[in-house]
């Protein structure tokens, strides 16, 4: 069995929802196939949720119609026969009631899960209905009914496990489930979710659950490339990566695969291919344990980032002092991306400044804070244990023209990470690909 991630794009309308029907139908084994919403269609839930917690109960019924408008018409396009037209239509309207119902009461957080999820349970409906309309019997199960996070917000595997394999004991004659991305229960039982991304998260955690034979993440480009093809002319899609490689480069900005996904596929050892839904024929990239010897692989970046630097005499041959500012982070669950350290100073960015004033005024404590923002971590991946010793140097020559604010060197055998201000990000990945990639 296979498990076959659909996202956004590749359901974001009837002719989508239709090609990925397509796909499953020629595929030879078994499949889980795991569903995004359609595209657009959270980001309009979230919207919805907003005008609700605010009160703004005109405008989030605006919204509502307008957005079950967008999914009746697509209703309208995937189905054609008056049985499945009207099972189709009667699903929409009965999932807009409900979120519909919010609006004549409080609005919390927690309700705001519960209608970002409907979002899954549209698209995987329509792509179950349009299967069965053409003959083709599937299973739709519900990811509310296995998937799990605990009280730290990590992943329940046992109770996936356990609640998933029961799931799949009702057979699908066609050897196709269909299930949700993203959406979960919390270890209350509330609908919850695994934040954005989460559906190659929930692909991941599936697979790795029954232990399939291939982990499939369906999107709109080829595969990972070599560089970010937004900035970057003439990049190409790399045909391999190592697990540790793949992970590097989704959580240093390739969009196509989210950073969480990784490990529970790495832990399980399945390998993770991923293909472009508008064009099935072209390999893709293969995510393995194995990597090739070649040493550069890719450049990523990831914007949005913050430096921090405290500077204070008090650090001078201080045991402990790293650990203090560490705490701070640590008691605001804000993670750190990259840090550089002097005999009087520590620099480090991040990428979440929810907490930003109030860590800026504990670290105050501690010496002078400076904070640069606008900043874009640049990461060249590969596999740098293979010989290279002017690999250090071949950076460097190509980034000497551009403002450097920080580097990090020798933390990973898998990364050189420079930090550099945002408005030379395109400059300095054009650099490293004129250099690295001739």
């Amino acid at each position: 069995m296979n498990v076959l991630k659909f996202g956004g794009t590749s359901v974001g309308s009837a002719e989508r929802i239709q090609k990925v029907a397509e796909l499953l139908l020629q595929q030879e084994k078994p499949m889980i196939a795991v569903c995004s919403a359609m595209s657009g269609a959270t980001d309009a839930l979230v919207e919805i949720a907003k005008s609700l917690y605010n009160n703004k109960k005109d405008v989030a019924n605006k919204q509502i119609t307008e957005l079950e408008r967008k999914h009746l018409d697509t209703v309208k396009q995937l189905l054609s026969t008056d049985k499945y037209l009207q099972i189709g239509e009667d699903y929409v309207k009965n999932r807009f009631e409900y979120i519909r119902s919010f609006t004549l009461d409080m609005f919390t957080l927690y309700e705001e899960k519960a209608v970002l999820a409907q979002g899954e349970l549209l698209s995987t409906a329509f792509l179950s209905y349009y299967l069965e309309e053409q003959g083709h019997q599937n299973q739709l199960i519900s990811a509310l009914n296995f998937m799990r996070i605990d009280k730290e917000g990590e992943p329940d595997n046992y109770y996936i496990e356990e609640n998933l394999k029961r799931e799949l004991e009702t057979e699908s004659p066609s050897g196709i489930y269909i299930t949700q991305g993203f959406i979960c229960r919390n270890a209350y039982g509330e609908v919850d979710n695994l934040r954005r991304g989460g559906s190659d998260y929930s692909a991941s955690l599936i697979g790795a659950a029954i232990k399939v034979d291939e982990i499939q993440i369906w999107t709109d480009i080829d595969g990972f490339h070599n560089n970010d093809p937004r900035f970057v002319e003439n990049t190409r899609t790399l045909s391999a990566l190592s697990f540790d490689e793949a992970a590097e480069l989704a959580y240093f900005g390739a969009k196509i695969l989210h950073p969480a996904s990784i490990l529970p596929a790495q832990n399980a050892n399945i390998n993770v291919r991923l293909k472009n839904t508008m064009e099935p024929e072209v390999p893709g990239t293969l995510v393995s344990s194995t990597s090739s010897e070649s040493s550069v692989k890719a450049v990523a970046a990831k914007d949005g980032i913050t430096a921090i630097k405290i500077k204070s005499g008090r650090m001078l041959m201080a045991y402990g002092f790293l650990r203090r500012v560490f705490e701070v982070f640590e008691s605001y669950k804000t993670s750190i991306d990259m840090i550089t350290t002097s005999e009087v100073a520590i620099s480090l960015t991040i990428d979440d400044t929810t907490h930003l004033d109030k860590i800026v005024s504990e670290l105050e404590t501690y010496g002078v804070v400076q904070v640069d923002h606008n900043q874009s971590i640049i990461c060249v991946v590969g596999n740098f244990i293979a010989k290279n010793s002017g690999l250090a140097s071949e950076i460097f020559t190509a980034v000497s023209h551009v403002p450097i604010r920080m580097i990090s060197y020798g933390g990973s055998k898998h990364n050189v990470t420079i930090l550099v201000d945002s408005s030379y990000k395109k400059e300095t990945l054009n650099s490293l690909n004129n250099h690295l990639f001739k």
